[in-house]
């Protein structure tokens, strides 16, 4: 394309013009095996990696399919150094694979290719060397029964990712059915599960608000047997039993939670990362649950926020199929190649454009608002310890009037205003003249609350983080953040997700984040930026001062 909004560099970084008429159809097939590395205002780049490549190709795109997607969005020929790179990248994959034989009378774990140049390649590796222990024909190596998952993370680090066929265990059969009685599974939801089924273990990647929690739900009705979900909390594992209860045919009794709450085992079980990392005299204390029952089936939610120590116990449940799922495979630590190793790789990506097209999501428009502090405000931050900062520019007060315009803006919808400082709740909730809803509400009042907010007989409400996110909450169509977390920017964006979802009201929905200008309140926002884009919302940078003057 003479114009597209796409430059494609020589060293596999890609520039996207975020201001061109085709950049959104650019970027959703782009992000299918590139990864977003920075989002300003006007140019996003984006790098391809061999593991985004790798898994593109397990989800079923092929090296052609994505030079395609470069040649026809492209402003300039792509130079053929990435051109060769992406063919040549591509067909690593596959090339080594890991099956079970028949060695001796035993079936083993083996590691095989038609490559014997890459096979003897790999065999004498320092890592990979110890966990071969046969060489039975000059294709094949016996693989140490234990080392499945350890194989594959080496093999991956020195660039050959095998794939995994050596199959699964069945688990525990136990009957369960979807109840598909006043609605349906999404063609696209149908399609992840199967795409999962075929490919055996694996990640499932859909945007926020496209129904994760049914795909696992289908995919557990498919393989019908005993499932052990991991939750990233007690609230998510409280939601996915709702949502058991409510879409399949499971019963009460057939559901149990594991947290620090409850230590229920049933035929579906549903625990929390915490609990599974949790250690005592330096043990970790809950690992008999990974074999308390004959599991079929592991679920991961969010798997991007999967703790470490979990990658290291999922090591050895590599016979038992696993499902990941998440709106993205970045992760904060850097851990991609660990997801893609011992979860598995990506199955499926969502088709963005389809899925907006047909009303099931409704993506967020995210403005940064910028505030310029006061000289005497700014004088008391640059004098302040580094760990007073960010409570220092998250917290000021020049961030009222701000609020207090957006509310007005945005009169006659439902409106959240977010905090994370309970004094500055407060003062909010009497700016506004609004109700508010803290961790120390008591849960009958909060209820009641939440319950008129979606009604609409209340407006607008001041929600801590604590209290806010725990909540479905669909008919709100803006959120004003006022202070947030400086943690996992991805996990802030992931609750925007469940927040916003497309309006009956027919409202698209607004989120804004309030930034104090030139502090590390603006710092932390990058990454934000960063993940919002990724996910396909359109992100706006706005000056308090424009603002005030529209």
């Amino acid at each position: 394309m003479a114009d597209g909004p796409l430059i494609v560099q020589s060293d596999r970084t890609v520039l996207l013009e975020v201001a061109h008429p085709d950049a959104e159809s650019a970027r959703h097939e782009l992000a299918v095996f590139a990864e977003l590395e920075r989002a300003p205002e006007h140019i996003h780049t984006y790098r391809i990696t061999r593991l985004g490549l790798w898994n593109a190709r397990a989800a079923g795109h092929d090296a052609e399919d994505m030079l395609g997607t470069l040649d026809r969005w492209s402003r300039f020929p792509v130079p053929p150094s990435v051109a060769t790179d992406i063919r040549e990248s591509v067909g690593r994959y596959g090339r080594l694979v890991i099956d079970r034989d028949e060695v001796d009378e035993h079936e083993v774990l083996v590691l095989r290719s038609t490559d014997a140049a890459v096979l003897s390649e790999v065999s004498r590796n320092k890592r990979v060397a110890p966990l071969l222990v046969g060489h039975p024909s000059p294709d094949t190596y016996v693989v140490e029964a234990w080392a499945r998952g350890q194989i594959k993370q080496e093999l991956l680090k020195i660039g050959w990712p095998a794939e995994d066929l050596a199959g699964y265990t069945p688990g525990t059969p136990h009957p369960i059915d979807l109840d598909e009685d006043g609605w349906h599974l999404r063609p696209y939801q149908r399609q992840a599960v199967d795409s999962f089924t075929e490919g055996g273990s694996g990640v499932v990647v859909l945007p926020c608000g496209a129904g994760k929690t049914l795909v696992g739900a289908a995919a557990m009705a498919d393989t019908k047997t005993t499932t052990l979900i991991l939750v990233t909390n007690t609230v998510s594992a409280r939601q996915w039993r709702d949502e058991l209860l409510r879409r399949t045919s499971l019963t009460p009794e057939e559901i149990g939670e594991y947290s620090g709450q409850a230590k229920e085992i049933k035929p579906v079980t549903i625990a929390t990362y915490q609990i599974l990392t949790a250690k005592r005299r330096g043990q970790y204390a809950h690992l008999a649950l990974l074999d308390a029952l004959d599991w079929g089936l592991v679920v991961y939610d969010e798997v991007h926020l999967l703790p470490a120590p979990v990658f290291k116990l999922t090591a050895d449940l590599q016979a038992r199929r696993r499902l990941g799922l998440t709106a993205t495979l970045v992760r904060e630590d850097g851990r991609e190649g660990d997801v893609f190793s011992l979860i598995g790789p990506k199955r499926f990506d969502a088709p963005w454009k389809e899925i907006e097209a047909q009303g099931f999501i409704s993506p967020a428009v995210c403005y940064e608002v910028r505030i310029d502090l006061p000289a005497g405000d700014r004088l008391e931050y640059a004098a302040a310890a580094d760990d007073d900062r960010y409570r220092l520019a998250a917290t000021a007060a020049a961030k009222i009037g701000v609020v207090r315009q957006l509310a007005d803006r945005h009169a006659g919808e439902q409106i959240l205003v977010i905090g994370q400082y309970l004094d500055q709740i407060d003062v909010l909730a009497d700016a506004l003249g609004a109700p508010k809803i803290t961790g120390a509400t008591p849960v009958d009042e909060r209820e009641e609350l939440y319950q008129a907010f979606r009604e609409g007989s209340i407006p607008l409400l001041v929600v801590s983080k604590v209290a806010n996110f725990s909540v479905d909450l669909p008919e709100a169509s803006v959120a004003i953040q006022v202070s947030g977390s400086f943690g996992s920017r991805q996990e802030e964006a992931q609750r925007l997700g469940r927040l916003l979802r497309p309006k009956q009201s027919g409202h698209t929905a607004s989120f804004y984040t309030l930034i104090a200008r030139d502090t590390v309140d603006q710092d932390f926002a990058q990454n934000r930026q960063r993940f919002l884009a990724e996910q396909g919302y359109s992100y706006t940078i706005l000056d308090a001062d424009a603002l005030a003057a529209a």
